[in-house]
């Protein structure tokens, strides 16, 4: 890995938009499932997953074969993981709350669930039962009555058996098999087999992520998320193989992911180069990993551990691990961080499977001004003003003041209204 001064790094990083054509094809595929909903999502199943479908649910039948096939220590390690992230995100859980005055004002706020939620799963080999988990469970336990799931199908017609035990784990037995831009347009506007949905959140390649920003408006979505990205702040405390290991945890991901060390130490930084370089020889995903730590993977020397953390809050990492001596006195110090990881055994894969913290985190710096996804992303909220005669006779002229100095007339019509009936109610009971 390079190994440089934390002051010639720039920490730029392009996310890819998409090319023109890629743009120009999602656009076509939004169109067409717009005008001809299942028809053509028939057409673009067979040209992209190779398979004609006329029913796209999965039946209780593939339900129960999935069951079947998936090994039981995989069954278990996901119904444990499900447990750790519902008693996580149970604790995020809003009420509805009003308050009053003596004036007999009421205000407050109504939580409600969202009514219909779509989640997108990735199938064949990056099928991740773990983000089946990771959106789902807020969404059920945010109270949303319809979760469904769309994932594209093998060239056999069916759907990666781990991906439908998560599902049933999770609570969602709606599931279709459908993938790419063309599932995002189906959730996005309905067809006749798949109701359209208040929002879509899950991750997807470039044609998913370009849908999902083209249909944003029409539908909420979670993010439009980048290539994953790791930080890892260290002093010499530090152990240089789980350093290396966890940075080459997110390279693995994507040739684009970044992997970087900010460090007070010259030999931990020249010792964790030499490490992943020995863990990428044998690495199964080797080559992605390589990419990455080629062109993004980068360590970085400061002076001390303000000025690490400095760094840090700029590049407002996806994943931050925290490596060094009394690692908790430091998170006061993090302003800008997807999810926080404090000392060695607290390994960014931890949370991804099964701490119990969501592993769908905001990427390329926006954690400067977002969070990951939780129970939140799930409800909305209404105002309630129940207004008491009391207080608009009270206040009734400052607030016609304020739509006059705004040219709203209409606005100070409506509360004059009230306020001549007031007067007049005033007047006759004097008569009385």
């Amino acid at each position: 890995m390079r190994i440089m001064s934390a002051s010639q790094y720039d920490g730029k990083r392009s996310v890819d938009a998409g090319t023109r054509e890629q743009q120009e094809a999602v656009k076509a595929i939004l169109t067409s499932v717009r005008q001809q909903g299942d028809e053509a999502l028939r057409y673009y199943t067979e040209r992209f997953d190779r398979v004609l479908l006329q029913n796209f649910r999965v039946s209780e039948g593939e339900f129960a074969e999935a069951s079947e096939l998936v090994s039981p220590h995989v069954k278990a390690a996901l119904e444990e993981a499900a447990e750790n992230i519902r008693a996580f995100h149970e604790r995020q859980v809003r009420q509805s709350w009003f308050t009053t005055k003596e004036s007999g004002t009421l205000l407050g706020q109504l939580i409600r669930p969202l009514q219909r939620v779509g989640l997108y799963v990735p199938g064949g080999t990056a099928a991740y039962p773990s983000s089946v988990l990771m959106n789902a469970i807020p969404a059920k336990i945010a109270g949303v009555p319809q979760v469904v799931i769309t994932t594209p199908p093998g060239a056999d017609g069916k759907i990666n058996p781990a991906i439908l035990v998560a599902a049933q784990i999770a609570g969602v037995t709606e599931i279709y098999k459908v993938g790419g831009a063309q599932a995002i347009a189906a959730l996005t506007y309905g067809t006749e087999q798949i109701k359209a949905v208040d929002k879509i959140v899950g991750p997807g390649n470039i044609f998913v992520a370009l849908a999902k920003r083209e249909v944003f408006g029409l539908v909420s979505i979670d993010m439009v998320a980048g290539p994953s990205e790791i930080a890892v702040i260290a002093d010499e405390t530090a152990n240089p193989q789980y350093v290396a290991a966890d940075l080459l945890s997110q390279a693995e991901h994507d040739p684009m992911s970044a992997a970087i060390l900010v460090t007070t130490s010259q030999s931990l930084a020249e010792q964790v180069s030499q490490e992943v370089e020995r863990q990428l020889a044998d690495l199964p995903r080797k080559s992605i990993a390589e990419a990455a730590i080629r062109d993004y993977g980068v360590i970085l020397l400061v002076d001390d551990l303000d000025e690490g953390f400095a760094v840090i809050n700029c590049i407002a990492p996806e994943h931050l691990e925290i490596m060094v001596a009394e690692s908790f006195e430091y998170l006061g110090k993090v302003e800008n961080a997807g999810a926080i990881f404090l000392g060695p055994y607290s390994s960014e894969p931890v949370g991804d499977y099964f701490a119990g913290t969501n592993h769908v985190i905001p990427t390329n710096g926006t954690a400067r001004f977002s969070s990951p996804l939780s129970v939140d992303d799930f409800i909305k909220k209404s105002s309630v003003v129940s207004y008491s005669k009391r207080d608009l006779r009270d206040n009734g002229h400052k607030i016609v003041t304020l739509a006059e100095q705004e040219g709203l007339s209409g606005h100070g019509r409506a509360i004059l209204a009230r306020l001549r009936d007031f007067e007049t109610e005033e007047q006759e009971s004097e008569k009385r």
